[in-house]
């Protein structure tokens, strides 16, 4: 699966803020980023738009963007919410899944175990994502796998890490 520069910056980012090497409340400074990383304007600031989705950064109109606080605390309840969720959409996935559905999640599981896609931890979690998007697709429930889905975008650093 080939990423884009602002997907790649991205997850550069999320790497930096999750280790420790951004720290909370500290400012992302754009041309200092594109120097760094050798891109443009457009993918930081896809990279940023993305990291403020995920609730990494907090966007601060005229005063610029900073690495958010989230409290450990936080994130324990958010992955408890997250596993509830899951669970949700798996067990309704098991009565509702659609043949078509069933198969793409096969391969999609195929893809998981590809010995080559285990031995990069980027490119298994982004077939990992797809994985678990079929289950929230055959759970055929309109408010739940959206909902599981903008969860799983915002710990979706947490995750990936």
């Amino acid at each position: 699966m080939k990423r884009s520069n602002a997907q790649k910056l991205k997850d550069a980012l999320e790497e930096e803020i999750i280790n420790g090497r951004l720290l909370p409340g500290e400012k992302l400074d754009t041309e200092t980023l594109a120097r760094q990383y050798n891109v443009s304007r457009t993918p930081i600031r896809e990279a940023i738009q993305q990291l403020a989705v995920s609730g990494l950064v907090v966007v601060k109109p005229k005063r610029g963007t900073f690495v958010a606080r989230v409290s450990i605390d936080q994130l324990i309840e958010m992955f408890e919410v997250m596993a509830e969720l899951e669970g949700m959409c798996g067990r309704l996935a098991a009565r509702r899944i659609r043949p078509h559905e069933l198969e793409s999640l096969r391969a999609a599981m195929r893809r998981c175990e590809d010995p080559d896609v285990m031995a990069d931890p980027d490119e298994y979690y982004y077939e990992n994502e797809e994985f678990h998007g079929w289950i929230y697709t055959a759970s055929h429930n309109q408010f739940l796998a959206p909902e599981a889905r903008q969860l799983k975008q915002r710990l979706k650093p947490y995750r990936r890490l």
